[in-house]
């Protein structure tokens, strides 16, 4: 369901996806990614003959503690690795699950737990996946700072503004994120801006960028990227067409286009501005 905050633009971007934070959601999974391809392999009070090297590397190159602390009964270490992950920054929680899916003497399980996660971390709009065994960061603060510049500047161009908006919310819906219609719903914004720019609510964008270009300096190349941008979101895949089968469209898909139609936004609002065109 879609909450009053995002309803009214009022949560930012940046608290959707989660660049510098870990909500307790993203935590819980994973910590939970943790407990079903790790924790799980011991019996209640001992180790595993794996586990027990894992927490043995833990002490010696993560927690830089002495190994003989390193107590034998599972249960007293297990609660304790728990109360650091559960009390530690959201940086330290990437440091420690990467520390784990490279440390740990099963290659094949870990294999396994960087797949699990990466589904959590997308699934919880995390900036960040494991890629090469790596935590890296694939959002950055500048394509935020994009989309939420172009929801700001829009707010009065109600058109543009609901349609924007609505991809961000179909992008971001942790639960069911529609990336197909978010797709729709970005292009369909830079449309009505567009639109709105040529003074003809019937022009599709191809049609309203060729009228733009009459008005202001619109650097060529960069007009025909947008024009294939909209022959993309037009074509059999079906974005804006019924489809037999579901399309091939992901969460890298759907942010590309949720980052560069509000950029592109932001660039014609800039030069409309500059242009005296009034909106």
């Amino acid at each position: 369901m879609e909450l009053f905050s995002q309803r009214k633009g009022l949560k930012a971007v940046k608290k959707l996806i989660q660049i510098d934070n870990i909500d307790d959601d993203l935590l819980n999974g994973l910590w939970n990614a943790l407990t079903i391809y790790y924790w799980g392999k011991t019996s209640e009070y001992a180790f595993s003959k794996d586990l027990y090297i894992l927490f043995k590397r833990l002490w010696h190159s993560y927690f830089k503690k002495p190994i003989d602390t390193l107590s034998s009964n599972w249960e007293i270490s297990y609660q304790e690795i728990r109360e650091y992950y559960f009390n530690c920054s959201w940086f330290e929680v990437y440091d420690f699950i990467e520390f784990i899916a490279n440390n740990y003497p099963n290659q094949s399980t870990n294999k396994i737990f960087i797949n699990f996660s990466n589904n959590v971390l997308e699934r919880e709009l995390s900036a960040y996946r494991f890629i090469d065994g790596k935590i890296t960061q694939i959002t950055a603060k500048e394509e935020i700072d994009e989309i939420e510049e172009a929801l700001e500047a829009t707010k009065s161009l109600k058109t543009v503004f609901l349609h924007l908006k609505s991809a961000l919310n179909l992008f971001a819906d942790r639960k069911f994120p529609d990336y197909r219609n978010s797709i729709k719903e970005s292009i369909s914004a830079l449309e009505a801006i567009c639109n709105l720019i040529a003074k003809d609510t019937k022009a599709t964008l191809g049609q309203a960028l060729k009228e733009i270009e009459k008005k202001m300096t619109l650097h060529p190349a960069l007009r025909k990227a947008f024009d294939s941008l909209y022959g993309y979101t037009s074509n059999a895949e079906g974005i804006r067409h019924a489809l037999l089968d579901e399309p091939t469209l992901d969460f890298e898909d759907a942010k590309f286009m949720l980052v560069s139609c509000s950029g592109f936004i932001n660039y014609l609002l800039a030069k409309s501005l500059k242009a005296g065109i009034k909106l």
